[in-house]
């Protein structure tokens, strides 16, 4: 087994896109318009309409309500990050912070009030696990 993508449901996958377009810098595959993956490196992130939901399952996802799941994404530098986000990002829900278990992290919400996490490993161990991963 091998993890592909997660997925986001969302009420607006245009604002969605190009949040995540403009925040990964990553390309953007749209074949239709209720759907689209945002493509980096080490996954994708899927993004839906809410009118695909009923191909899973009347009501089996709904958009702005988690509370649960993190969006993490490996950064080269979180303070620099923070400083090229705050024109733009409407809510940062902290200030880069260092994490006990060795990455510095700023955590902010997307469009729909899902967390998203921007991180950099600045300990050994934490740099050693993430060396395989592109930025």
């Amino acid at each position: 087994m091998n993890l592909v993508s997660v997925r986001i449901i969302t009420a607006d996958v245009d604002r969605t896109v190009d949040f995540y377009a403009r925040l990964t810098g990553a390309p953007v595959d749209r074949p239709v318009p209720d759907f689209a993956e945002v493509r980096t490196p080490n996954g994708t992130l899927a993004l839906g309409s809410t009118r695909t939901v009923a191909l899973f399952g009347a009501g089996s996802a709904e958009p702005s309500a988690n509370r649960s799941v993190i969006v993490e994404l490996l950064v080269d530098d979180v303070d620099a990050a923070y400083a090229e986000l705050q024109p733009w990002v409407t809510t940062f829900v902290n200030a880069p912070t260092t994490m006990p278990w060795g990455n510095r992290s700023l955590l902010l919400r997307d469009p729909d009030g899902n967390l998203v996490n921007l991180f950099s490993p600045v300990t050994a161990d934490a740099v050693e696990k993430f060396s395989g991963y592109e930025r």
